[in-house]
Order: C-alpha cells, then sequence, then structure tokens
C-alpha cells in the first residue's frame, strides 16, 4: 500500500468516526433519549459537516491533478461548496442551540421530574417546545409532550397534580400522567 492510499484510508476512517459518534446523539435527540449525550453530541452541522471535508480531501489525495485544466475544474468545483460550508456553518454557529428556556417547574412530589418550557424559533414568533425531564446526570431523560407554534396558541404547561401535566393552548387542553420512573403517558386531549 502506498503512502497515498495510507492517507486516504485515514481521511475515510476519521470520516466515519466522526459520523459514528454524531450517531448516538442523534438517537438521544428523540423522546425517552438522554439529554447529557444530547448534549454533547448531537451536533450535525460540526460532526456531519467535519465528515464531508474529510471524504473531499480524501478525494483530493487520491486523484492527482497534472494538468492545468484539471487543477482548474477541480477549483470550479471545490470552490462554491467551500464557501456554502463556510456559510452553512457560521449561520449554524450564530442561531444554533438548544433554544430559550422560558420556565422550568420541579415536580410536587418528585424533585428529579421536571418540566420545561423552551422557545425554539429562530425567528421572532415563539415556537414552544413542553419536555419533562427525569432523573439526573448521565441517566437523566427527556420526554416530549409536544411543540406549540404561535399560530397553535399556546398558553402555559403545569403541573395540576402529583402525577399529572396540564398543557394548555387556545383551542385545547392535553392532560399527561406520569408514572413513577418518569415517563408520560396519554395525552387526554379536551377542545376548547
Amino acid at each position: 500500500m502506498t503512502r497515498r492510499n495510507r492517507i486516504v484510508w485515514w481521511l475515510r476512517g476519521a470520516a466515519l468516526a466522526a459520523l459514528l459518534v454524531y450517531l448516538p446523539g442523534y438517537l438521544s435527540s428523540r423522546s425517552g433519549g438522554l439529554v447529557e449525550v444530547e448534549r454533547r453530541l448531537n451536533h450535525p452541522v460540526l460532526l456531519i459537516g467535519a465528515a464531508v471535508v474529510l471524504l473531499v480531501a480524501s478525494v483530493v489525495v487520491r486523484f492527482e491533478f497534472r494538468t492545468r485544466w484539471a487543477q482548474i475544474g477541480f477549483a470550479a468545483v471545490l470552490s462554491p461548496l467551500i464557501v456554502i460550508g463556510i456559510a452553512i456553518g457560521t449561520l449554524s454557529f450564530v442561531v444554533g442551540g438548544d433554544g430559550r428556556l422560558i420556565e422550568r417547574k420541579p415536580g410536587p412530589d418528585h424533585p428529579d421530574h421536571v418540566l420545561t418550557v423552551t422557545d425554539i424559533a429562530f425567528s421572532i414568533d415563539p415556537v414552544y417546545r413542553v419536555e419533562l425531564l427525569t432523573g439526573s446526570g448521565w441517566s437523566a431523560r427527556h420526554w416530549s409532550l409536544g411543540t406549540w407554534g404561535e399560530n397553535d396558541g399556546f398558553l402555559k404547561a403545569e403541573w395540576t397534580g402529583p402525577a399529572r401535566i396540564t398543557v394548555t393552548a387556545t383551542h385545547e387542553t392535553r392532560v399527561y400522567t406520569v408514572d413513577g420512573d418518569g415517563r408520560p403517558a396519554g395525552p387526554e386531549v379536551t377542545r376548547r
């Protein structure tokens, strides 16, 4: 195996490693996922972007561009990709994040069960994500209770009993019951 081929395979292996690091973060971003794993590994622009850059670098190393026209053609294709990649990376850095925490309410009987309301919109119009966080540290999990936009008329989310969460919107009320381990069941939807 030549030195060039070894470099190509190292770059491809690093790209695969970046994707494998991202996978647990992506899976933890779903309802019931681990909070700390999502927070540390769910960075798609950073990890998938790094994998794409490493794959492009492996292609560059793999091929030899000896003629002037091959070099100009390669630069013409690669330059817009670099500009677009930098723009996307910068935009995700500026507007990225977990959102702005609006409310955080511990459960009446279980202080390790916390109801959170977060504004996750990247614009002026609010989009509210309501979640139940259970546990602490690396074993903490988040359970999605729903997402409400401005048109949905979100009003409030609150504990209405020891194992009961009520989310009130303009047109409906949703009631969730929480199991002893912190897993929400329901909802029971009532139209208003």
